[in-house]
């Protein structure tokens, strides 16, 4: 039995490319040892099988952006090739490289469920951070309790309540029970804090756009890819 070697130095050996085309192959998942795709050049080999994918491209792995449909109360986020939205517009071959170094942007509401942001691509996390002030959230609010119309004005406009300034929402009736809400960088409790304050009482909250980016579809617990055209 042979001593293990780097799998990228194997590759070389075996497909007669250079260490950068060799690290390209394997972290971007073009490379089969024993059957299965491994990702790290400097994963250890001995005398297994290596094979090379017939489509294999010398492309570098460009960072994604992932978007969750977070459930409320799950600490452990659900990332991984089972938990893909089967009918992601925006598919592509998923690699395990793309669930590592991925960080939250926009934090949801206390206790809500809904669209999560994460991401490995720095220019995005920057562009979350700089505009949050200027993104809007939408939630659905569902809430019990009654809401005066003259009461929603006054929220639309920016509600004054025992000397706490509350920022100006888009707030409007879906049903009996359902708020729909637009506000700007929200402090994480904000939406609790605006139900006490209108004596309502918030059974559930789900966050279903940031910016121009909605979650439309995406079942509770499954992820999608951010698409190239979309802008947040």
């Amino acid at each position: 039995m042979s001593e293990p070697v780097r799998l990228s130095k194997r590759v070389i050996e075996l497909f007669g490319c250079s260490r950068r085309e060799a690290e390209l192959y394997i972290t971007g998942g073009w490379v089969r040892v024993a059957g299965q795709v491994i990702e790290a050049p400097q994963y250890k080999v001995r005398d297994e099988s290596i094979e090379l994918d017939p489509n294999a491209r010398l492309e570098p792995q460009e960072p994604v952006t992932l978007l969750l449909h977070a459930v409320a109360g799950e600490t452990r986020r659900s990332l991984g090739p089972d938990s893909h939205w089967s009918e992601d517009p925006h598919t592509r071959r998923i690699l395990y490289s793309h669930f590592q170094r991925q960080q939250e942007s926009l934090p949801l509401q206390q206790g809500a469920s809904g669209l999560l942001i994460l991401s490995q691509d720095w220019r995005t996390q920057r562009k979350l951070r700089e505009d949050a002030t200027r993104l809007e959230q939408e939630y659905l609010m569902e809430v019990r309790g009654e809401l005066p119309p003259a009461m929603l004005e006054r929220v639309k406009k920016g509600l004054l309540h025992k000397g706490r300034q509350f920022p100006p929402c888009k707030l409007s009736w879906q049903s009996e029970q359902r708020l729909r809400v637009a506000v700007k960088n929200p402090p994480p409790t904000l939406l609790h804090e605006m139900s006490t304050a209108l004596g309502l009482e918030l059974l559930g909250m789900r966050r279903i756009r940031v910016g121009g980016v909605p979650m439309a579809k995406l079942p509770a617990g499954q992820w999608r890819y951010l698409g190239d055209k979309e802008r947040f």
